[in-house]
């Protein structure tokens, strides 16, 4: 694809940024903070990828934060989801599901937020799997509240 992947340290304070894309003389790159945890990294790289393939022709670029994120954005909602598929493969989910895994053990064992596993839910019932309701129900912006913890080791929640 063409795609820069660059680290920049952007610290760990409850607003810190945790990655955007930027497209410079038809030039994409995806920045990520590298004070974050490798899995959140992951996750945002995925989120930024997904805006990549699915909005390559938006007038969004140059520039898009985390924190510019909000429930009513359909471009940040298919972020999500891409995401959310580019990372949990179907069969992981329903094998968890079907070892007697509540929703919130199956996110901690995917060391995942609640809301990425949300986001999955909703694809795999649109293909027409048949798993249990979320007990919960994400927003878009739900990766701009999580916190970037000081230990890079920790899971992102």
């Amino acid at each position: 694809m063409g795609i820069v992947l660059i680290y920049q340290s952007f610290g760990t304070a409850a607003d810190a940024i945790k990655g955007f894309m930027i497209r410079i003389k038809r030039i994409d790159a995806i920045i990520v903070n590298s004070d974050m945890s490798p899995i959140l990294q992951r996750i945002i790289i995925a989120h930024e990828l997904g805006h990549a393939v699915l909005h390559k022709d938006s007038s969004l670029f140059p520039f898009r934060e985390t924190a510019l994120f909000d429930e009513s954005s359909r471009y940040e909602k298919e972020a999500n989801l891409f995401a959310a598929e580019y990372i949990l493969d179907d069969d992981s989910v329903m094998e968890a599901l079907n070892t007697d895994n509540t929703f919130f053990s199956a996110a901690a064992g995917f060391n995942v937020p609640m809301e990425f596993l949300d986001f999955k839910f909703r694809i795999m019932k649109w293909k027409g799997y048949k798993v249990v309701k979320s007990p919960i129900t994400s927003k878009s912006n739900f990766l701009r509240d999580l916190e970037v913890p000081d230990n890079k080791d920790d899971y992102c929640g």
